[in-house]
């Protein structure tokens, strides 16, 4: 199996033979994976020129991931549980699977699929709540070579459509619906609507989940999973797959409205995945994992699926939100099955701070060893709240940053290992080369600079293109700087050499010929106790060149608060940042355009901010698409509709 780091000399020694021989450093890592054929070369490579990028790891190495999930496991692991499925419903029952009977379910799916003619190659298209069998139909894809394309279950019919279409998806799995807290959704219908304009879709597969007494059945393409299944083998043996066959397409949202298909390969990923959860999370045999993420989003792919379970990991996998019935459904399940490793996002974390201790107190949270962040830098008073209120100081927090196409976690504290800082992702992963440069490409070296963030070497988990478009993989990430993968995110590497993500590069303002990072100026913002969550942008200024436009939620204020709250916001991040940070405008509002992961679609905020609400883009992801309606109705600005 895969070792763990086990102290910080050990990192710092296997992180500089990464460097230096990274080949090496892969390949041994490699060693302990099943290969139907082992790899005639561990990597070629090229970020520029003609057909870059064109990264290809372990050359002709043959295996299968979903050999290395269940049979590379079995031995010992059979009766273990690999997954708890815990519903939206605290009623529901809970089910459990061991690794033996999840085999046999993604099996049985597996030849399933193929009975309606998937093939190796073929792309199947997932648009399920999270119940188990999202889960075991990726795998059972992953099985027989189909590539997964996972459509998160809260996107609109226009949004899957664009999907479905852009990979050309043979058949779709959804259900008659789901439920996500105190809503059901419709999710057979809103699949019906989509499929009226994708003719690649053959079949589709649907689940019974809220037992819909009324949807629309089309004959000849619609099919029950539990009518696919009932005659289905629990024999199949595994679709012998080139290491960098497509596993996944996942879309990701494009600057540019369309969305990016981006894809991930066999072998790369799979290695990539299984290294950084065992080193990131420090996870042993008999530990109890949980993501709270969505297997919709890329974090869950990597953190819920496929690194925990090749790791041979017992892995949480919750239908349900947050706050519901109540605010304490997070820690009522950390305390069922005494989870020792929870990994959310500050979104999450901000919302439950702003409903109180009380909920938290309740509960017993003793089991909990470590906690993770993901999908946005953390702000230092949620980080601290997290570290004082849930680990009871004594859990280290892991602040992982990357993204979808990085495939998994490429800088974070490991678990216990790295000294932590509030708000710094702190170290790169072994394999992981980062590098600071200025808007013309040049290198910023040493500690203490301020840059964009890019990658000088490829790692093994890395995308491939952008499915159907490799132009606009290479226009997207490597056209920028030549050699360098643009990632997109500005840095500061601090005195320690410790790195802090500052947000998008287009998400730092210049004002007055100072740049100031949006992430910092609203750390500083949330640091106000009345404040639960805020948003900052710049804005055309007549004097600055760019003005700061902060978006801030706060708790109920008395008309006296509210008169004054503007400016004590903007005396808070006098005191944290200065005079310079101050945001010239203010708009308090009750809600943020945030997509269903729980990003800020800051673009959006941007252009209403500049006062043109004309051409906002697709706005029906949202998670509440109302909110850009009353923002704008409630913006300082003259708003040109």
């Amino acid at each position: 199996m895969v070792d763990k780091i086990t102290s910080l000399a050990e990192y710092f020694q296997k992180y500089q033979e990464s460097v230096a021989n990274p080949e090496g450093f892969w390949s041994n890592i490699a060693e302990n994976y099943y290969w139907r054929k082992k790899w005639d070369r561990v990597l070629d490579w090229k970020f520029d020129g003609d057909g870059a990028p064109d990264v290809k790891w372990f050359v002709n190495g043959k295996l299968n991931i979903t050999e290395n999930i269940f049979e590379r496991n079995m031995f010992m692991r059979k009766d273990q549980t690999a997954l708890i499925w815990e519903p939206n419903n605290p009623d529901e029952d809970t089910l459990k699977f061991t690794y033996e009977e999840l085999f046999d379910k993604v099996k049985q799916f597996a030849n399933a699929l193929k009975s309606l003619g998937v093939e190796k190659g073929d792309r199947v298209a997932i648009y399920l709540p999270m119940v188990p069998e999202l889960a075991i139909a990726m795998l059972a894809c992953a099985r027989i070579g189909a590539v997964h394309s996972i459509v998160f279950a809260g996107f609109s019919a226009s949004a899957l459509a664009d999907r479905i279409h852009d990979a050309k998806s043979k058949i779709l799995i959804t259900s008659d619906g789901g439920f996500r807290g105190a809503k059901s959704i419709h999710l057979k219908n809103i699949a019906d609507e989509a499929l009226q304009s994708c003719p690649t879709v053959e079949k589709a597969v649907v689940l019974h989940r809220t037992n819909e007494e009324h949807i629309n059945w089309v004959e000849g393409r619609d099919v029950w999973w539990h009518d696919l299944i009932e005659n289905a083998s629990t024999e199949n043996k595994a679709e012998e797959m080139d290491a960098e066959d497509m596993l996944f397409i996942l879309y990701t949202s494009g600057s540019t409205g369309k969305p990016k298909g981006v894809v991930h390969s066999t072998a790369g990923y799979m290695i990539y995945s299984e290294y950084t959860f065992k080193n990131v999370f420090q996870y042993s045999d008999g530990d109890v994992y949980w993501c709270t993420a969505d297997i919709g989003w890329v974090t869950g792919h990597s953190y819920i699926i496929y690194g925990p379970l090749l790791a041979g990991a017992t892995s949480i996998m919750f239908e349900g939100v947050p706050t519901w019935p109540d605010a304490g459904r997070f820690w009522d399940i950390v305390d069922k099955y005494k989870v020792t490793h929870f990994y959310t996002a500050p979104t999450a974390i901000r919302a439950l701070v702003a409903q109180g201790d009380e909920w938290v107190k309740s509960h017993d949270l003793s089991s909990l060893k470590v906690l993770g962040t993901v999908g946005e830098p953390i702000n230092e008073e949620a980080w601290r709240w997290y570290h004082s209120m849930i680990g009871k100081g004594k859990c280290p927090i892991v602040d992982t940053w990357w993204q979808t196409e990085t495939g998994g976690i490429m800088i974070s504290p490991l678990a216990g290992i790295t000294p932590t800082k509030p708000s710094l992702a702190t170290l790169p992963l072994p394999g992981i080369q980062p590098i600071l440069v200025d808007p013309e490409g040049n290198e910023l070296k040493g500690n203490s600079v301020e840059g964009i963030l890019c990658i000088k070497f490829p790692w093994p988990g890395m995308l491939r293109t952008t499915y159907g478009d490799h132009q606009r993989c290479y226009n997207t990430y490597f056209s920028s700087y030549r050699g360098l993968y643009l990632t997109g995110d500005g840095a500061k590497r601090d005195e320690e050499g410790y790195y802090r993500i500052i947000g998008r590069i287009d998400d730092v303002i210049n004002v007055s010929g100072h740049r100031i990072g949006t992430a910092e100026v609203e750390d500083a913002i949330n640091q106000h106790p009345k404040v639960v969550e805020s948003a900052v942008v710049g804005y055309p200024h007549d004097i600055k060149g760019a003005g700061i436009y902060a978006y801030v939620i706060c708790e109920e204020l008395t008309d006296r608060e509210m008169a004054g709250i503007e400016n004590e916001i903007r005396e808070t991040v006098n005191k944290f940042i200065g005079p310079i940070a101050k945001p010239d405008k203010i708009q308090i509002v009750s809600g943020l355009p945030k997509t269903r992961s729980g990003k800020i679609m800051r673009r959006i905020l941007r252009k209403i901010g500049e006062g043109d609400a004309t051409n906002l883009g697709d706005t029906s992801t949202l998670l509440d698409p109302g909110i850009v309606d009353t923002i704008i109705n409630g913006a300082k600005v003259e708003v040109k509709r």
